[in-house]
């Protein structure tokens, strides 16, 4: 099975950076990818959201603050790579690259991509030209409402969604540079598109074994 990771980078480092915690999370992808095939995006969390705010402040346009964010997403994939035994050390920067290198590697890890595209649509993209079985996307809610749950105590959650449905519910969120949504709109275009079997979930380590076992966690996409 070949199996796509989009790992917050809020879920990845937390609150600020947490050598345990990153090798956590690579001793958890190791052990899946004894089976599978597995590529995973970091995404940049809070380091990059302060990056981007004060690049804002200083004028930056939002491409110029896409560009700031996807360094470092890369960075944070630079320190995940670095903790895994079998992927390169080497970041791909597009998805052809990232293919080439599953060749040879069982585990291919990256950050984004071009400006305007979140993790999260990166991810989906890479699932579908990796031909993924699987999109999995570790966030810090335990998966998609119907409100931001944070926000809203009226907030309800859905065990399964369509991929239509998932468009409908994600449609006019914000999408400036920078901004944390469970999934954004163009992820969930992709995703319906490719009709890739879609998996959100509370980004913790044993949730993302969980996820790959087929168990019943946070709110699945299909059909």
């Amino acid at each position: 099975m070949i199996v796509v990771l989009s790992l917050g980078g809020s879920v990845l480092m937390g609150e600020g950076f947490n050598a345990e915690r990153v090798r956590e999370f690579a001793e958890v992808i190791e052990r899946i990818s004894e089976n599978h095939r597995v590529f995973v995006v970091v995404g940049g969390g809070r380091i990059a959201r302060e990056y981007i705010n004060a690049a804002r402040e200083l004028g930056a346009d939002e491409t110029y603050c896409d560009y700031m964010g996807i360094e470092v997403t890369r960075l944070n994939a630079m320190l995940l790579a670095g903790a895994i035994k079998k992927a390169p050390k080497f970041i791909p920067h597009d998805f052809k690259s990232a293919l080439e290198l599953s060749c040879n590697h069982d585990v291919v890890v990256m950050g984004g991509t071009f400006p305007g595209h979140t993790t999260d649509a990166t991810s989906a993209l890479l699932a579908e030209f990796a031909g993924a079985d699987i999109l999995l996307n570790a966030t810090s809610v335990d998966g998609v409402y119907s409100d931001d749950p944070k926000k809203s105590r009226d907030a309800i959650k859905y065990d399964k969604l369509t991929f239509k449905q998932l468009v409908d519910i994600v449609s006019g969120k914000e999408t400036s540079a920078g901004v944390s949504n469970v999934l954004d709109l163009l992820a969930a275009k992709i995703i319906e598109r490719s009709k890739i079997k879609t998996v959100i979930f509370l980004g913790t380590p044993e949730n993302i074994e969980r996820a790959v076992r087929g168990e019943e966690i946070g709110t699945v996409v299909f059909g």
